[in-house]
């Protein structure tokens, strides 16, 4: 039970999962919306461009009806005449066909935007297998399309009768006007109407949007198992991580020890706490922590310093203070000048009486630690 448990797709599917279904072509798309955008253009440009687009087809006409007789014997000549026509005609349709075209090409990035992938397009062997194709036939995609078009046909029906009803008054006015006149109703009142068809889809694009957009979502769902090996492969197995967390301890360990023949003094606690202080006077403002450590760290910092004849002073209190209160590379507190200074000032005096064993490690107490820097562990 708990395996079929872990098995149910019931977690939001991750970043990376959205980004390798755009990848491979898989995005929302909703037909009914482009198909709305489409009509309502192709109504809308009916509307507010068809009487000049019926102006210069009847320029057009006019021109090519009205012809002499020697034009209709000489072939040649006809054939330029009906090229001629051809490209008006085409110029006189060219807003009409550019604005629809846009408009079928840019509607369906309404939903997810602009995405070419090479993977959707590429064939696949598993489209052919009659098995799945029977799958999706009465899959529940298949079923929500079927109703789809039902509903378009309801929709699209039901307006058409409202229309018919509306306007029969106007329809069987159209049989008692002059051609031309009856000509211009008749044009005037199918352009509204189409209009108002495609408006129709409004309805239609309103239901099928959100559902394409869940649709979707259900398809990418993860199972929970699913959702940790992204996690593991995405930011590596936990023992992965682990063994790159201890590599780069131990080169930064190995860095920090490099810098402890390079100090002043180590300041030790003695036995648990290890800082090796490195001190320039013509360019720094104050001494800098070089390294640091506890335990078996301390231990080889002290280790290192005593191989390199750098100096080591016992001093609890404040090699607590400095661990606690100092990172690496970083100049001490200006609480600690005063004591750090005569542990500085009493190395130096080793140094020129140029004697020291590199074992003798010196002991100094009383040193002025200010409480609030002061810790007892």
């Amino acid at each position: 039970m708990a395996q079929e448990t872990a098995q149910e797709k019931t977690e939001q599917p991750t970043p990376k999962r959205r980004a390798d279904a755009r990848r491979k072509g898989q995005v929302p798309r909703s037909r009914e919306l482009t198909t709305m955008a489409v009509l309502l253009t192709a109504a809308a440009a009916v509307l507010f461009l068809g009487e000049q687009i019926l102006a210069d087809l009847q320029a057009m006409m006019r021109e090519v009806w009205q012809l002499r007789r020697d034009d209709l014997l000489d072939v040649q000549r006809m054939s330029a005449i009906f090229m001629d026509a051809m490209g008006d005609a085409l110029l006189a349709l060219m807003p009409f066909f550019v604005l629809v075209t846009a408009i079928a090409l840019f509607a369906p990035m309404i939903l997810s935007g602009w995405n070419f992938s090479a993977q959707g397009m590429a064939f696949k062997w598993e489209k052919l297998n009659p098995v799945k194709g029977m799958g999706r036939i009465f899959s529940m995609r298949s079923l929500m399309e079927l109703v789809k078009a039902l509903a378009k046909f309801g929709v699209v029906l039901a307006v058409t009768l409202l229309l018919l009803w509306h306007d029969v008054a106007d329809l069987l006015a159209l049989g008692t006007q002059p051609v031309m006149a009856g000509l211009a109703g008749a044009g005037e009142l199918l352009s509204w109407s189409f209009l108002v068809l495609s408006s129709a889809m409004i309805l239609i694009a309103a239901v099928d949007v959100p559902f394409q957009l869940w649709d979707y979502n259900r398809q990418l769902r993860m199972t929970r198992q699913e959702v940790k090996d992204e996690f593991k492969d995405t930011d590596g197995s936990p023992e992965l991580k682990r063994k790159v967390r201890e590599v780069q301890q131990e080169m930064a360990q190995r860095r920090m020890m490099e810098e402890v023949p390079k100090a002043d003094v180590v300041i030790t606690n003695p036995t648990h706490y290890a800082v090796a202080l490195r001190y320039e006077q013509d360019t720094m403002a104050a001494p800098v922590v070089v390294a640091k450590g506890r335990g078996q760290v301390a231990a080889r910092i002290r280790e290192v310093a005593m191989e390199y004849d750098v100096p080591v002073v016992s001093a609890p209190p404040l090699s607590r203070a400095l661990y606690h209160s100092t990172d690496l590379q970083q100049e001490i507190p200006a609480g600690l000048f005063m004591a750090v200074a005569q542990v500085l000032a009493y190395t130096y005096q080793l140094r020129r009486r140029r004697y020291r064993r590199s074992d003798e490690v010196t002991t100094m107490d009383d040193l002025p630690i200010p409480d609030e820097l002061r810790r007892d562990d």
